[in-house]
């Protein structure tokens, strides 16, 4: 027997559906208007300003400084990551708890303060190029997720399994990528994913550490949106939402999305 669903539950989903794509819809309405100015409902349909947005040099050098930026970073806190998560869920005993949430942080404090931080301490105080700064900071302010996420994959797998393979005469080293990396694939990317694209969208850290010659994406959004209100912010906006799905239909195509269940 069927359990009736409750109309208020179907009406209250709705809701949360609408609320969750309506800013999505706007967005895409507002990049195909066929105006001077941003606005929604669209006044007929063009696709100028996606072609405005390859035509502007800025808006192409800062993008693949951002996409440098999101996966340089990303790899070194992964880098970072998986060890620091493993010795976390593999000594979790032997580690005290405190250590574990140092690697919050990045996330406890505000990035205002983070970025102004690394500006006044490294980028100024120390001398440090500026593309330097950026790609650290941006390790730092993703480390927390790829922790955390794989952290979490590690909470669930047995260590007995390497324990084994250790006792058949497998160096430690080689059981670690052998049968532990295997065995949270999954944690892995889907800690790869949450880092690079909050890396590629991240605006309070790195507004403190762009300068002449180095800005990322959406710094550069916000100085073009101050001369001109057009709606090539808006087609911008959703060139990035693409690239957000395609990743995750790589991902869907290669591993499925249960994997982020597992």
């Amino acid at each position: 027997m069927t359990q009736k669903v409750h109309p208020l539950l179907i009406a209250f989903t709705v809701i949360v559906f609408i609320f969750l794509l309506a800013p999505l819809i706007i967005i895409l309405g507002a990049a195909v208007s066929d105006t001077t100015y941003l606005t929604f409902p669209p006044q007929g349909f063009t696709l100028h300003w996606f072609q405005n947005a390859f035509d502007i040099s800025a808006f192409r050098r800062t993008a693949i400084t951002s996409f440098t930026l999101a996966i340089v970073g990303t790899g070194i806190s992964m880098l970072i990551g998986i060890p620091a998560a493993y010795a976390l869920a593999r000594y979790r005993v032997q580690i005290p708890k405190f250590l574990g949430n140092i690697y919050v942080l990045p996330i406890l404090i505000p990035e205002i303060v983070l970025g102004f931080s690394l500006m006044k301490s490294v980028a100024i105080g120390a001398n440090v190029p500026l593309m330097t700064v950026l790609v650290l900071a941006h390790a730092l302010i993703v480390l927390p997720y790829c922790v955390r996420v794989v952290g979490a994959s590690l909470n669930s797998f047995d260590f007995s399994i390497e324990e084994a393979a250790v006792s058949l005469g497998s160096p430690r080293w080689k059981a670690f990528f052998t049968v532990v990396l295997p065995n949270i694939r999954a944690g892995i990317i889907a800690g790869f994913i949450l880092a690079f694209i909050t890396s590629l969208n991240d605006v309070s850290v790195s507004i403190f550490l762009t300068g002449p010659g180095v800005s990322t994406l959406p710094i550069q959004l916000l100085a073009h949106m101050e001369q001109f209100f057009d709606p090539t912010i808006a087609s911008v906006s959703v060139l990035l939402m693409f690239v957000t799905v395609i990743v995750m239909a790589l991902v869907e195509r290669t591993l499925g999305l249960t994997f982020l269940t597992k």
